[in-house]
């Protein structure tokens, strides 16, 4: 089978996200099971146009970050005819490559609506227009096209706008849960991980973390991420909070594994596969009561989710650390439940889903 993917990014964009980790765990086991990976994703740095093979997958990269909309129905509408289906994969805005491809089957990937991160990324009044506007009527267009997405709370988000066919394929987790949850330090480590912009929530972890440190002084937040508003946070200059920056997988596993609790405090998620990997690695997550953590995070069992403000946070943080047996139960519900996942089963389920297209 020949399989052309359309991406905002892969993963070697420097703001690549959980989406890319996503699209490049599936697609080099899509190439493991004999079938033909192109990824097509903007250009970045100053390279232009330009292509990269990755395990086994052909990455073609151009038109930067507002021009590989059309660049991407371009090549879908000269080389769609090429490949057996097309993947189009939705990050707020669309390919619309449905209607670019003549005869070549499409389905669409859609990880999580953007909803309420238009107000934190975007500015007035194109937050506005792209809330109330522009993300309904970009996805309506879907409606028909089968879907496929990563959690409940984005099925549910899709059918509600009329989507007819939705499939919900779970993400994996790059390493191998371990076996027992391990030995913590005595004083309490948090730990945060993802993209430092204001819709994942890394001012909040800080403000959440003050109040922990009031009752624990030797606390320490660990912050493993890039983005914008690490400049802001350093200037903070918080007693107890260290940077780590992008880590290599194992470097971010190690500091998972020491960590006593993960915070979550995102405005929304397609799932959260850093509570996945934190569970992984025995360490329960307290995030935010939103769409995606309210599928990842089982809540009073694999961790807590709280009302989205860094008080409640912080509270549900001390509540944990002072309860030692709470800690116990989630860590070790956590540990079990990350068990569930892995990239494989996601692979396979996924290669189903295309196989059963083609048929059709």
């Amino acid at each position: 089978m020949k399989i052309l993917i359309l991406n905002f990014r892969d993963l070697g964009h420097p703001e690549a996200g959980g989406a890319e980790v996503f699209t490049e765990e599936v697609g080099k086991r899509l190439v493991e099971y004999g079938h033909e990976v192109t990824l097509f994703a903007s250009s970045f740095g100053h390279d232009g146009a330009n292509e990269a093979s990755r395990h086994g997958m052909r990455i073609m990269r151009d038109g930067g970050k507002y021009r590989v909309y059309s660049k991407a129905r371009s090549y879908v509408k000269h080389h769609g005819s090429e490949f057996d289906v097309i993947i189009d994969e939705i990050n707020t805005i669309p390919f619309n490559s449905h209607r670019a491809s003549k005869s070549t089957p499409v389905i669409a990937l859609i990880h999580q609506l953007a909803r309420k991160i238009w107000f934190y990324e975007a500015w007035f009044p194109l937050s506005l227009l792209g809330y109330s506007v522009l993300e309904p009527v970009w996805l309506r267009c879907y409606k028909n096209v089968p879907t496929i997405t990563i959690s409940a709370s984005t099925r549910n988000d899709l059918v509600r706008l009329g989507f007819k066919q939705v499939s919900i394929v779970h993400a994996g987790i790059s390493t191998t849960p371990l076996p027992e949850v391990p030995a913590k330090d005595m004083s309490p480590i948090l730990i945060f991980f993802g993209r430092l912009v204001k819709s994942k929530g890394p001012h909040h972890a800080v403000s959440a973390f003050k109040r922990v440190q009031s009752v624990f002084p030797s606390a320490k937040l660990w912050i493993v991420g890039d983005g914008y508003m690490k400049r802001k946070i350093v200037r903070d200059n918080v007693e107890g909070v260290i940077f780590f920056g992008k880590l290599a997988q194992k470097e971010k596993f190690d500091l998972l594994k020491k960590a006593h609790i993960l915070l979550a405090p995102s405005v929304r998620e397609g799932w959260g596969i850093s509570v996945m990997e934190a569970n992984s690695m025995g360490t329960p997550a307290i995030g935010y009561d939103v769409p995606g953590l309210q599928d990842s995070i089982i809540n009073e069992f694999t961790g807590l989710r709280v009302p989205a403000n860094p008080s409640a946070l912080g509270n549900a943080v001390l509540r944990v650390l002072q309860d030692p047996s709470l800690a116990r139960y989630l860590a070790a519900n956590a540990l079990e439940w990350s068990k569930e996942f892995s990239w494989d089963r996601t692979a396979k389920e996924f290669n189903s889903i295309l196989e059963s297209s083609i048929k059709n």
